[in-house]
């Protein structure tokens, strides 16, 4: 997969991505930094991104208005950088067989300490 790394999470995790041999970005390196969601849309879909976001509400929305892309990724929790690796990386373990996530959204939130992983389709 081809990720694209929000500019809320930690550039980190653009590694983490990597060493499980996926392709990936950071909004902040490619000179799109301050950019609204909005005008980020555009260019996750043209280049077929899985966007990952900790941006929960404005990404549900924009997501769910796209007939078709390559997969969303929530991570739910504000948490420190290591944290975020941690629960990316649990998501990168749990679709780790997938080659996409066509129209597909993974939130991963944290709950009495435990991550879990919720799947979804968007649009339905």
């Amino acid at each position: 997969m081809k990720f694209l790394i929000d500019e809320c999470l930690h550039t980190s995790l653009v590694e983490v991505a990597r060493q499980r041999r996926h392709q990936a970005n950071h909004v902040n390196w490619l000179g799109l930094s301050g950019a609204t969601d909005w005008d980020l849309m555009p260019r996750i879909v043209a280049e077929d991104f899985t966007f990952v976001t900790n941006n929960a509400r404005d990404f549900r929305k924009l997501y769910a208005k796209e007939e078709i892309h390559a997969g969303l990724v929530i991570i739910v929790p504000q948490v420190a950088p290591s944290r975020q690796r941690e629960l990316f990386d649990a998501v990168l373990e749990a679709i780790a067989a997938e080659e996409t996530l066509v129209n597909e959204v993974i939130e991963i939130v944290e709950e009495a300490g435990e991550a879990i992983l919720r799947r979804y389709t968007l649009p339905p």
